[in-house]
């Protein structure tokens, strides 16, 4: 590790994200983002059409905080249109009246602001199966992909939700995404299944935080990890592939509005020192070099329209999980196994 020592003379740990407000970079992966940590909570004393009326009220007046920063994805948490507080049986007579109104009112939003959409929601299919989701509309307001809950809680189980074992890729114009629900982030398993898939973005909308599991499932899955949370107590955040909090609600503010540059790679230390000195030196400020510390590896990002993919090659960089994948092969060829 002594031979890169010099990296971290230029290595400044600059993040690769800027607030909606800040000037615009030529990158041609930066997206903005938004996120909004909260759930309807009104009067249940209420018809249940009067209790769909009222949610969707709810998220139009929480929308209007986050339209005005154009943003190219907005994620919602976990169950967001059902009202917090109902019982089983109050929850059902809801989801009989409520049946897509909300995801409708969405879909008109995303079409109108010309934005995707990601929102949790407890529903019904075709089959009468009832199962805790996400979907994610696109920006026309049709449906991208759905995602359904692979771990349900004990209690969620119980009352009837069916568990998936689906995991899909669901693309975007800005890249692919996956999405996990609350409890789902427990299970390495999962977690597993995503890493595999490769995405650039997870969605998490969930009703609990999960602390330093987000930053280990950003890391892991080399994704950027993008939490929405329904309790008011913990921030929604967005990390980058390294687990950093970018951008995170407050105690004041139950949303955030972010731009993200998703055009970065993972790289390790090791053999790669002078190379991303000759990288820096041929693209200066067209390229950030970002050094958490402690773990060895770097995110590399593109600030200029060249690709990183297009930089790593061009001075032979080596990614991370290549390095881990030619170390694996290397213990096999000394030891067999």
């Amino acid at each position: 590790m002594k031979r890169v020592t010099h990296l971290f003379l230029f290595s400044v740990a600059v993040l690769t994200v800027v607030l909606a407000c800040g000037g615009r970079v030529s990158a041609a992966k930066y997206i903005n983002i938004a996120v909004i940590g909260d759930i309807p909570r009104v009067s249940k004393s209420q018809d249940p059409q009067k209790l769909v009326d009222q949610v969707i009220a709810f998220w139009e007046k929480q929308l209007n905080q986050v339209l005005p920063s154009r943003p190219d994805l907005i994620v919602l948490t976990e169950a967001c249109d059902r009202p917090a507080g109902l019982s089983r049986e109050e929850q059902l007579a809801y989801f009989e009246v409520r049946k897509d109104q909300v995801r409708e009112y969405f879909s008109i939003v995303a079409k109108r602001n010309n934005c995707y959409i990601a929102f949790g929601t407890k529903r019904f299919d075709e089959s009468g199966t009832l199962w805790n989701s996400t979907y994610v509309l696109d920006r026309s307001g049709k449906v991208a992909g759905i995602y359904n809950k692979n771990f349900p809680t004990i209690g969620e189980l119980n009352s009837g939700i069916e568990a998936s074992d689906e995991v899909p890729l669901i693309a975007c114009d800005f890249g692919n995404v996956v999405c996990a629900i609350c409890y789902d982030l427990n299970f390495p398993e999962l977690l597993e299944k995503i890493r595999k898939a490769g995405p650039d973005l997870i969605l998490f909308s969930s009703m609990y935080h999960g602390g330093l599991v987000q930053n280990y499932w950003a890391y892991a899955s080399r994704a950027f990890f993008v939490g929405s949370i329904g309790d008011r107590g913990a921030p929604s955040q967005i990390r980058d592939p390294q687990g950093d909090v970018l951008a995170a609600t407050t105690n004041y503010f139950n949303y955030l509005t972010a731009r993200v540059n998703l055009d970065c790679a993972l790289v390790h230390l090791d053999g790669n020192g002078g190379k991303l000195v000759r990288l820096k030196e041929q693209y200066g400020e067209g390229v950030t070099i970002k050094d958490p510390g402690l773990v060895g590896s770097v995110l590399v990002t593109s600030e200029t329209d060249v690709p990183v993919a297009q930089m790593i090659r061009e001075f032979d960089i080596e990614l991370l999980d290549d390095y881990f994948d030619r170390s694996r092969a290397e213990r096999v060829k000394q030891f067999n196994r």
